[in-house]
């Protein structure tokens, strides 16, 4: 089956903009952490803002996959939801060894 092109362009819409939004909130998070470092070092403020503009940054790509697997499901397009559900699988391994170590 062939996706309607309508669909996918709508995907690539919803994911574009949601990669634009993980971006610039982490890009905001880490600016402000770095400038309250900077006026106050050892601030808890600026390291937890800083931790979160990093979390923000790397848990942009693994939504950009649960939206895709969403996506597919619901244009019934069980091949690439079966392969994006592999990707997921190895991002969330990587996640657990990261976590671990």
């Amino acid at each position: 089956m062939i996706p309607d092109k309508d669909r996918l362009e709508r995907l690539e819409l919803n994911l574009g903009r949601l990669l634009i939004a993980g971006v610039a909130s982490s890009a905001a998070a880490l600016a402000l952490g770095l400038v309250l470092l900077l006026v106050r070092p050892g601030s808890t403020v600026s390291q937890d803002l800083l931790s979160a503009g990093f979390m923000i940054l790397m848990a942009t790509p693994m939504l950009r996959v649960i939206v895709s697997v969403v996506e597919y499901v619901r244009m019934r397009e069980w091949f690439f939801m079966a392969t994006t559900l592999v990707v997921m699988a190895e991002l969330a391994a990587a996640v657990v060894y990261a976590l671990h170590r």
